[in-house]
């Protein structure tokens, strides 16, 4: 944007999908719960309740680090971050500000360009206000969520284009390495977004936009906050260090508050939870049961010549991205057709709710093959992919599926031969005949259509074709 320079930041508040609360046994998954219904003693912050910190929610920051090439740090510590708001009766937060558990890495991005992590840091989620005309209620649910802060770092990323693609392989990554659920409508991945513009080689002032939960809105909040800044800067006016809100209807942010720094939070030792000191071979051994990774399938699917939306849409569900994997390793002939059926047909937007993991790679190359050995048009491939994903047909085999659908092309010459000869003896094909006896080959299409409509749908066209050509000739 003219001679400026944007730089953006990003912190993604991860929610874990550990089984309970980062510090207590209560459940963690509060969906379409009652209000406070998931809560303990401890996040009431009733008098004499300690943490204890649960295991599962460390071992999955180390495999949210190891997903973007992150050092592991083996002694981190947690503190105390002084937050004064009615959803933390406590009156603060227990985070790790001095020594986070996941240190520098980098994330790379699908365009090739690499985004630094500056650190990663384990923290519990607050509760929820929800306010009202004249009063606002809390709901506690959410309090004791364990958290995953991610924190990139400078340079940062340079447009609305970057930052989008940046959050978009962060949520693939997370979920890859089952470190949450990933679900951005109920808030398991949620961004803040630092922007700031100069024309020098300084960094501008920045604002902070908190809590967007989708793609589109990190890409608009950077577009119009960029812009915003441009044309203060060029008044001759100032940008102020605040948090803004983002109005997704209106496509604009406004002022909230000022913008604390680490001072405003006080930090000091936690001093209930003792240092968590891990062992190397410990950190070694979840590496080891590490998943592959987009990247990983990216390389594999070069081979596939796929477009490079259709990769990324079977990247974005893990399943069909192992499935198509595993494919390519038992018949990489037959795969980018099960590619092409995943990207057309099984990701349409009626298809979403889908358990994907129903059909095999066994499966899915048999259907590929029946197309092959033209058993199946590609329509009727289609047809019966779906009834795959039926839970009423797991035990049933695609050529068992397409036979009680009746899709099953014929393929014998004899039996072919036979009907064409039937549908050329007939006098309303007469005239198309003599066309194709002439060389008048769009004429062809009328008989094949005919043989289509005698054989009841059964007959290969492309067979059909070939069959009345010779007999043509």
């Amino acid at each position: 944007m003219d001679d400026y320079k944007i730089t953006v930041g990003i912190e993604c508040h991860v929610q874990l999908n550990t089984n309970t609360k980062l510090f207590s046994g209560v459940d963690n998954d509060a969906v379409d719960k009652e209000p406070n219904s998931c809560v303990s003693p401890l996040d009431y912050a009733l008098p004499g309740m300690l943490p204890v910190l649960n295991k599962a929610a460390v071992e999955k920051c180390i495999r949210a680090g190891l997903a973007m090439n992150c050092k592991i740090n083996l002694v981190s510590r947690f503190d105390r971050k002084h937050y004064h708001y009615p959803d933390l009766p406590k009156g603060y937060q227990i985070s790790q500000f001095y020594q986070p558990i996941v240190g520098a890495g980098v994330v790379h991005l699908p365009d090739g360009t690499d985004v630094k992590i500056d650190h990663a840091h384990l923290e519990e989620d607050a509760g929820k206000l929800m306010h009202f005309d004249n009063y606002s209620l809390v709901d506690l649910n959410r309090a004791g969520t364990p958290l995953l802060e991610i924190v990139t770092d400078l340079p940062g990323m340079s447009s609305a284009a970057q930052a989008r693609l940046y959050c978009e392989e962060l949520h693939r990554l997370m979920i890859y390495a089952n470190a949450t659920n990933g679900d951005l409508y109920q808030g398991n991945m949620r961004f803040d977004v630092n922007i700031s513009v100069s024309n020098t080689d300084k960094l501008g002032t920045r604002t902070e936009i908190k809590n967007l939960n989708s793609f589109r809105s990190v890409e608009r909040v950077v577009e119009y906050e960029a812009k915003r800044q441009i044309a203060l800067l060029k008044k001759g006016e100032k940008v102020i260090q605040e948090t803004r809100g983002w109005n997704d209807a209106t496509g604009k942010t406004t002022t909230q508050r000022s913008k604390e720094n680490a001072a405003d939070y006080r930090y000091m030792p936690e001093p209930d939870i003792p240092p968590v000191v891990l062992e190397q071979s410990y950190v070694d051994r979840i590496a080891a049961s590490m998943p592959m990774m987009p990247a990983d399938y990216r390389s594999k699917f070069d081979i596939l010549n796929l477009d490079e939306s259709e990769r990324e849409a079977i990247i974005n569900y893990s399943v069909l991205a192992k499935r198509l994997a595993e494919a390519c390793d038992k018949n990489i002939k037959l795969s980018p057709r099960i590619a092409h059926w995943f990207s057309s047909t099984l990701l349409t937007e009626e298809n979403q709710d889908k358990n994907f993991s129903l059909a095999t790679a066994d499966e899915l190359i048999e259907l590929s093959d029946m197309v092959e050995k033209k058993e199946l048009s590609s329509t009727a491939a289609k047809e019966v992919l779906m009834e795959m994903y039926d839970k009423k047909n797991t035990s049933k085999t695609p050529h068992q599926l397409a036979k009680e659908m009746n899709l099953l092309q014929e393929n014998d010459e004899n039996a072919l031969s036979a009907i064409i000869d039937e549908v050329l003896m007939m006098p309303e094909c007469a005239k198309a005949a003599d066309d194709v006896r002439n060389g008048e080959m769009k004429a062809i299409g009328f008989l094949v259509g005919q043989v289509m409509k005698k054989s009841k749908g059964k007959a290969n066209p492309a067979s059909v074709n070939e069959l009345i050509k010779n007999k043509l000739s």
